[in-house]
Parts: structure tokens; sequence; C-alpha cells
């Protein structure tokens, strides 16, 4: 379908004299950023001066929502300004594959932003705005098809170079470069190539998102930090449990956080939720995108720009006080922080949650001229309504028939009264962050009604005295649920709201829908089934990028991926191909100069066998080790002695005794290297 859109040329001069310049445009998203996270929102521990003095130079908002609490639908609603349920764009890209135990199938939904859509990029193009697109766009097509002239886009497989995807063809940067140091040059670059002309940069930092990993310099910083602060009262994880099901007792709850295991968990539908803000890497992570905006706005004096544009400072969605995938707390720190990104602490709940920490975000507008620094604006406002807003801030025309369920919030910018009215959300999918239902909310006026679709339980908050959603007023007014009900209901058919729907004997999954393979499942200790994949390429590209496999096999052990085995999430199981044969994992390296390198791994073994782990580097064995006792063995090799050298690595898991359960389980499998002398 052919894009509507109207061409409109600024006239160079008025009455003989040049008319002013355009307003320059710098979104800045940040992706999984809490609102409590910042400084200016209350965080004791982070330190984000510059987003501070932008809050100090701007207006603060306080009750911003995203559109979704995951980031595609999030991001397609400020391009489109559209619900997710109305371009059915609900889940992110491509999204979590269906589960044996969800009653539910997930609701149909698209699996890219669609073509038709005319974004906000395009009308700005259309009226002589240059665009460019950095970060993480995740809408699945290349950005320079929803208007934009420049892209550097992409999937961050490591801050730390070589970054991976795309990056390392699209963004120069060598050894020792952190991403989003260089994702911010490529912005600034940008900006200083176009001062001349009105432009638009959507920079979307894929920071603070996982892998939780912050800028060596500043985790040291926050290191120290923590270390000299008094420890923070209160547990450091809850479990939070499924609100659509039985209500769990304190005792039911403690008993569950003794046994932290998956499948007690999912049988339980209870999921852990961090408390307390001390992950020195998040905090890593955060300063230096802290620091972008920093260099965005030295930039933009320096040019003598910085009154002419318009920055505007939020997230995606919630911050990430749930883990990606379920992941128990029975591990190291180290671990834990890199699975748990922070607290959002008072806001209940975290992203891929309909509570407030999943939806409610950062908003801080700077409009030089207009909004009256250092100001504060309890408006309700939602993804949906940048695109409006920006264009009226912008003098330029809206586009009603595109941004329709956006409303323009310029009128709380200029500090007059303003009344959204309701705002929604619609998730008719599991989430990746919990065990909790599909389902959905509205929020009108202080009270936010949220509706469960698997079983139809309903919650109900007075948001204005109970900010962080722990006084249930759903059987208390009975009055205002009917109506909150009604209205969220006439709204979903009003978008065409796809709605999940049972499973039964001859279902089938919903289009768009993502399906996992047929699962292998072991009963030993709890072990979890395969990982989205049928053979043993792919599971290991998942487990390790960069590893490849050769010569598996085994009777009656199929190996993979395991969402979880013996207290481990994320576990690769080899089997040797034969008696004679092992199945080998292997990689070429190359090992830096100056540096400490360390291959890195732990292996455990199934309790009716053990096998032998073997290690060659160029042919040449350098570890031999029965693998028994049934419990997890950290294995490390030196590099060192092959610095500035190219080596081939193999780790083969050979038969040890019966021809039976010689499988290999394989977990934190790692290269690292460090300056030497650290």
């Amino acid at each position: 379908m052919m894009k509507q859109t109207l061409l409109f040329i600024f006239p160079l001069l008025v009455g003989g004299f040049a008319e002013a310049k355009p307003p320059n445009v710098v979104f800045f998203l940040v992706d999984d950023l809490g609102q409590r996270d910042i400084g200016c929102y209350g965080s004791e521990f982070h330190e984000t001066p510059s987003i501070d003095q932008l809050a100090k130079d701007g207006m603060l908002f306080t009750n911003a929502y995203a559109t979704c609490h995951v980031c595609s639908p999030s991001r397609a609603s400020i391009l489109t300004g559209k619900y997710p349920a109305r371009t059915n764009l609900t889940e992110w890209l491509g999204g979590r594959p269906e589960r044996d135990y969800e009653p539910l199938h997930h609701g149909e939904k698209l699996t890219a932003l669609p073509d038709e859509e005319v974004t906000l990029a395009e009308t700005l193009k259309s009226h002589g705005y240059v665009t460019a697109n950095y970060g993480k766009a995740h809408l699945r097509e290349n950005p320079t098809n929803y208007g934009f002239d420049e892209e550097i886009t992409g999937w961050v497989r490591s801050y730390h170079y070589p970054f991976g995807g795309d990056y390392d063809k699209k963004l120069p940067a060598k050894e020792g470069d952190y991403y989003t140091d260089k994702l911010t040059e490529a912005a600034v670059d940008f900006i200083e190539r176009n001062q001349d002309k009105p432009f638009f940069v959507h920079l979307e930092h894929f920071a603070v998102h996982d892998p939780i990993q912050g800028r060596p310099d500043l985790v040291e910083k926050y290191r120290r930090k923590l270390k000299e602060m008094p420890e923070q009262e209160g547990p450091d994880f809850i479990l939070e449990s499924n609100p659509d099901g039985p209500p769990l007792t304190d005792e039911e709850l403690e008993a569950l956080a003794e046994n932290d295991e998956l499948q007690t968990h999912q049988d339980a539908r209870v999921w852990w939720v961090k408390q307390k803000q001390d992950n020195v890497e998040f905090a890593g992570m955060l300063e230096a995108t802290d620091e972008s905006l920093a260099h965005i706005r030295a930039k933009l004096k320096e040019l003598g720009l910085e009154e002419n544009t318009i920055i505007v400072f939020t997230g995606d969605n919630g911050g990430m006080s749930a883990s990606n995938q379920y992941r128990g707390i029975n591990h190291s720190r180290e671990i834990l922080d890199s699975r748990f990104a922070s607290s959002n602490l008072p806001l209940r709940g975290a992203k891929g949650w309909n509570y407030e920490g999943g939806i409610r975000v950062p908003l801080i507008v700077y409009w030089f001229g207009r909004t009256e620094p250092n100001s504060t604006s309890e408006a309700v406002v939602t993804g949906t309504d940048f695109y409006p807003t920006l264009l009226e801030m912008m003098n330029l025309p809206t586009v009603p028939n595109q941004h329709v369920d956006g409303k323009s919030f310029v009128p709380a910018l200029n500090g007059e009264a303003y009344e959204r009215g309701p705002v929604y959300w619609h998730f008719p999918h599991y989430s990746n962050h919990g065990y909790q239902s599909p389902g959905g909310a509205i929020r009108s006026g202080d009270f936010k009604l949220l509706e469960y679709y698997e079983n139809g339980t309903v919650q109900l908050f007075d948001l204005a005295n109970d900010i962080g959603e722990r006084n249930d007023l759903a059987y208390e007014r009975p009055d205002l649920v009917a109506k909150l009900q009604k209205q969220f209901k006439d709204w979903r058919n009003e978008v065409d709201a796809k709605m999940p729907y049972p499973k039964t004997a001859t279902s089938k999954p919903a289009p768009g829908a993502r399906v996992a393979a047929p699962q292998a499942t072991a009963k030993a200790q709890g072990s979890g089934a395969v990982i989205d994949s049928e053979d043993l390429l792919k599971s290991v590209e998942l487990f390790a990028p960069g590893w490849q496999v050769k010569d598996w096999g085994g009777p009656a052990m199929k190996p993979g991926l395991r969402e979880a085995w013996s207290g481990r999430r994320g576990v690769l199981l080899t089997h040797p191909k034969n008696k004679k044969g092992p199945c080998v994992l292997f990689n070429s390296v190359s090992v830096p100069k100056g540096k400490t390198t360390t291959l890195t791994v732990e292996v455990n073994n199934h309790p009716k066998g053990d096998w032998l782990l073997a290690i060659r580097i160029d042919g040449e064995e350098v570890l031999k080790k029965v693998v028994g006792d049934n419990t997890w063995q950290p294995i490390e090799v030196n590099l060192t002695p092959y610095a500035g050298k190219a080596i081939q690595i193999e780790m083969e898991n050979r038969l040890h005794g019966e021809w039976k359960f010689e499988a290999g389980y394989w977990s934190e499998l790692k290269i690292v290297s460090e300056k030497s002398g650290h």
C-alpha cells in the first residue's frame, strides 16, 4: 500500500527576511529504564547529573506511561501515535514462544510495523527534516523504510567491543570501546553534519537493556560506593504471585522461597522481583547513558543549537527488576547482577507486568522559552501522545487520521490545565518476565483497573493514595469496577483488540504466534525443556555465540539447550556421537596482547553417568578431567601464553564408563580478557 504523505517546503524568505529555522528534535529513548532509577525521580544509588540537569532546565512528568510493558509495541506507538492494540503489534519481536503449561493461546499479532503507517519520522521528513535512527529500533524492518534517512541500529550482544550483529559493520569501533559511547558519537556526528538543516534524531539507546554490562571505570566507581554505603534494610528479592490465580499465604510464599527451582515456581506461578538498587554493573551502564545526554547537549550548545532544539527524554517500559525468563536467586552476586537490573520501588512489579513498575516511565521535556525551568507536571501522558505534541510544538499541521490515539499535551508544557482522559494497555500474551496471565489495564483519573484474561480476575487501585498498588479495592468498589470494565471492553471493541483464547485438542496458535519446537524433557533434577531449537547447532549459538559443535548423538538423550537444569538456567546438553567419537564444541579465538585471557566454563554430569572432558588448543591436549559427583565444577584454562595468536579451541565430551548417560552439561561458557596486573 502506498503511503500518503504531504510534501511541504519551508519558504526561505518571508517579506524579504529569512524565516527562522524550524526547531530540531532529539528524542532520547532509553531501553528498560525504570522511572525510579534516576536521581531526579528519587534514586539515591544511581548518579544521573545530566538527566537531573535536563529536569532543572525543563519539565519533569510524574505520570508518564509507556503504552506497553515491553519494547516493540511501545516504540511503535511513539512513531505511529496509535495504541498497540489498534496496530495489532502487541508483543516484542519476535515474541515469547507458547509453552505447554499455558492454558491460553496467545492473541493474534503482527510481527512488524505495517508499511502503511505514516510514522512521525516520515511526517517530519515531508516537512523538510533530515532524520536519523540510532540504537534499538526493534520494529523488524530497516528504519529507512519508516522515514529515516540514516540508521545505525540492531541488537547488541555485548556492550564491550565487538558489539555483535550489524554494529560490527555500521558502528566504527575498536578493542576497549564501549557501545553506548560509540552510539553517542554517531548521533553527535549526525548533528554536526546537519546543523544547518532542521533535524530529528531518534536516539534509541540499547542501554540499559541486558546484557547488564557497565563501563568498567564506572562499575569500579559504584563498587566503591556500594562498599561505603550502609546496608539497605529489607529483603533483596521478594516473590510475586500470579494475581489471576489462587492467593498464596505468607507461609506458602516462604516455602516457595526456600525451594528455588524452576519447575516448582512455574507450577506455583511465582516470580522473583528485585527490591534494592545496588547493581554496580547496571549503575555503570546508566551513568554512561547519562553521559551520552551530556555529550549531545554539549554539541548542541557548541553549535548554537541548544535554544532551538526540543529534547524529549523517556523510556520504553519499566525497569527489569524481574528477570528475563525465569531465573532463581540461589546464585552468586555476580550472576544475579547479570539477571536483575534494578528496583522499581515504591512502584510494584517490573518490565513485562501491567503494574506501575512495568509501565510508568520517566519523562522530561526541554523546550526553551516555553516550558518553565525546573517545573513538574502531574499530567497523565502516554506514548501515543508524542506524535501530535511534537507537531504542535513545531508549529506543523497535525495528522489526526494517523495519530488517532494520541493527544497533544502542549497545554501541560505551557503550565495550563490539562486532562488527557483514560489511558489503556492490552497485552494478550504471556510475558518473559513473570508467570502472570495475559491481561490489560485502564487508568481513568486516579483509579486503575487491571483485568486478567485467563480467569477474568480484576484488581482496582487508587494510585493517588496507593502508588505501590498493594490495597486492592475491587471488592469494596464494585460499582467503579463495573464502570471501568465496561469502558475497557468498549475500548477493546473499538480498536479491534485481539484476545487470547483457550487451548483445546484441536485448537491452533493464532497468526503471528511463535511456537517452540517439540519439547524434550528430562526428569533428573527438574530438567527443563529444550528452548525453541530442533538441532544442536542452533542451541550452541544461543548458548555461546561464536561456538560451534560437531559429532553429537547419544541414545535416548536429545542434546540441546535446557531452560534450567540443576539450579542453572540456559544449560547446554551434549552427548558423544558414539563409543569412539566424542562430541566437540569448538571456536577460533584471537587472543589479545597485553591482557590476561582465560577460558572459563562450568560443567556437570547426569546423575546416572560420568563423562570425560578433554580440552585441546591447536590440537594439543591441555586438560583432561572426569566429570562426576553430580555438582557444577568450574573449569579454567589460561590462554595468555597464546597472546597475539589466533587459536583453535576444542572441548570434547568423551565416553567414560558405560555407553548410556555420558551427557555433558555446560554452563557460563566465556572467554574473559583483563588488562595485565588487574
